[in-house]
C-alpha cells in the first residue's frame, strides 16, 4: 500500500490540538482510569515491564510516570566503546554528512544548519562529519543518555510543526526533521571536540526535557530560545542520563570530520539498545 494517504494525513491532522490534549491525559492522575490506560499500552505495544525499575503498572500515577520510568540497575551494560548508543530504538539513518546535507530517506535530505535553527556557524563544525538518527518507537525506554563524556555549550528550542516522526512520514515529509520542533543541545568533549544531540518533537509527544533544565516545553516558544551554560561546569559521563521525550521521537547526533567510524554491525531500521558500540574514533 502506498505511503501517500498516510503522509497527506499528516498534514491535515490537527497535531497542535492533539499533541495539547496528549500532554493532558499523559500528566492526569486518574487512579484506576490512569492504569487502565497504561495496561492498554502495555499489552498493545508489548512493553518489558520486566525491565523497569518498578515493574508495577499500578505504582504509576499518571501515563508520562510510567512512559519515563527507569530502568533496573545493570540492564543496560556500557559497551568498552568510545562512542555508545545513547537510547533504546531503531536506526533511522546514519553517515556521513554530505557538505552539510543529512540523508532523511531516499530521495529526502536535509541541511544541518536548517537542523540547528539556521545557525550557519555551528553547523559549519560538522561540515563533511558523521550523523546518527535514531528513532524511539512507543515501546522503548524513552530516557536518553550520554553517547561520551561532554560539557554543556549551550541549548537551544527551535519552533517548528508536530508531524510524527514514524519512518512512513519520514519517507514522504520533505526536511521532516528540520521542520519539526526541537531542542538542540550542543556539547564539547575533551577526547573528541564539539558534538550536538538533537531532540525532536513529533505528534503527542507533550514534551521534552533535560536533566539540567527540566521541561523545555511547554510552553511553546513561537521563536528560538537559547540558553549558554559555557559560564557553567555541567559535565555528564558517557551513559549519564541527558533528558527524555514525554511520549516518543528521534534524537539527532552530529560530530566533525574523522570524529566517529561507525559500529560496522549498523545498518538503517536496525533495532538498537542503549550502552552498546556506537562507533570507534578513527585511529
Amino acid at each position: 500500500m502506498s505511503d501517500r494517504p498516510k503522509v497527506l494525513l499528516q498534514y491535515l491532522m490537527p497535531k497542535q490540538g492533539m499533541t495539547r490534549f496528549a500532554g493532558r491525559v499523559a500528566n492526569a492522575e486518574a487512579g484506576a482510569m490512569t492504569t487502565r490506560l497504561i495496561r492498554w499500552f502495555v499489552k498493545r505495544y508489548n512493553v518489558d515491564m520486566h525491565e523497569a525499575e518498578q515493574p508495577d503498572i499500578a505504582s504509576y500515577t499518571s501515563f508520562n510516570a510510567f512512559f519515563t520510568r527507569p530502568l533496573k540497575a545493570g540492564v543496560r551494560p556500557m559497551a568498552q566503546a568510545d562512542f555508545v548508543c545513547p537510547v533504546d530504538g531503531a536506526i533511522s539513518q546514519f553517515g556521513a554528512i554530505d557538505d552539510h546535507h543529512i540523508v532523511q530517506a531516499k530521495g529526502h535530505r536535509f541541511t544541518t544548519s536548517a537542523l540547528v535553527g539556521g545557525d550557519a556557524a555551528l553547523a559549519a563544525r560538522f561540515r563533511h562529519g558523521s550523523f546518527a538518527n535514531l528513532y524511539l518507537s512507543p515501546r522503548d525506554y524513552h530516557r536518553i543518555h550520554m553517547p561520551c563524556d561532554g560539557r554543556l555549550m549551550r541549548m537551544m528550542y527551535v519552533p517548528g510543526q508536530l508531524f510524527s516522526v514514524n519512518p512512513t512520514t519520514a519517507r514522504g515529509v520533505p526536511g521532516l526533521f528540520a521542520r519539526n520542533e526541537r531542542v538542540v543541545c550542543v556539547f564539547d568533549s575533551p577526547q573528541y571536540g564539539p558534538f550536538v544531540m538533537v531532540l525532536v518533537g513529533a505528534t503527542i509527544v507533550g514534551s521534552m526535557a533535560t536533566v539540567w533544565h527540566g521541561l523545555v516545553n511547554p510552553p511553546r516558544a513561537r521563536k528560538t530560545t537559547e540558553w549558554t551554560y559555557a559560564d557553567q561546569d555541567i559535565v555528564l559521563a558517557k551513559g549519564a542520563e541527558m533528558g527524555c521525550f514525554l511520549l516518543g521521537s528521534t534524537v539527532i547526533m552530529l560530530f566533525p570530520k574523522d570524529t566517529i567510524g561507525f559500529n560496522p554491525d549498523w545498518s538503517p531500521e536496525r533495532p538498537v539498545r542503549l550502552g552498546e558500540e556506537m562507533g570507534q574514533q578513527p585511529v
